[in-house]
């Protein structure tokens, strides 16, 4: 039972992820979205568009890779893809957090998250590449569907967004210029900065 209790209190403390909310706006245009959502949404895109993938990738282990890479930010927060300022400390809060909350779990469970956790951050395994794009590609999907409201909102430049999507290519060519031209289409339409 301690092995049960461990995980449920685990499972538990995963429903705060609902209380974190990140910059993207739902469909809808009104509420943000919070990390619960987006990586439901993740595991979703995973499913349906894994044969975009530049290589063959274990479907399971990108949806747990997805699942499980923002679980951190119950602790650390969500930080803003362009918050230079946040960006800085970021690593060092979501480690420590990552100790607190893999460290609920029994130790070969503790070890299963670390694992999917770190290799999700190290951009390294064709299953990473394909969910760090997924990553990428749903919140540009989702500003774009509301008219670049948070782009607006945070003033975001082109260069911005293409630094942070420059290596997406390496795990799916097809969604990394589904992106461009979704990045270059707002350029046009004034929603992103053009510098």
């Amino acid at each position: 039972m301690d092995r049960l209790s461990k995980q449920m209190n685990f499972i538990l403390e995963l429903d705060r992820l609902k209380d974190i909310k990140r910059q993207t706006y739902k469909l809808n245009g009104i509420e943000q979205e919070n990390d619960a959502e987006h990586s439901w949404h993740l595991a979703v895109m995973a499913l349906l568009l894994s044969e975009y993938s530049n290589e063959k990738v274990d479907i399971l282990r990108v949806m747990s890779m997805v699942l499980i890479h923002d679980v951190i930010e119950i602790d650390a927060g969500d930080t803003y893809a362009y918050d230079e300022a946040g960006n800085q400390t970021k690593r060092e809060r979501e480690l420590k957090a990552a100790k607190r909350l893999f460290g609920m779990l029994p130790e070969d469970q503790e070890k299963q998250m670390w694992g999917l956790w770190d290799e999700f951050e190290d951009f390294k395994t064709p299953e990473s590449k394909f969910a760090n794009v997924l990553d990428r590609v749903q919140p540009g999907m989702l500003n774009d569907a509301t008219g670049g409201k948070a782009w607006l909102e945070h003033d975001v430049a082109k260069h911005q967004i293409v630094n942070r999507n420059a290596k997406i290519h390496e795990g799916s060519e097809i969604l990394s210029e589904y992106m461009m031209n979704m990045i270059d289409k707002n350029v046009k339409l004034g929603k992103i900065k053009d510098e």
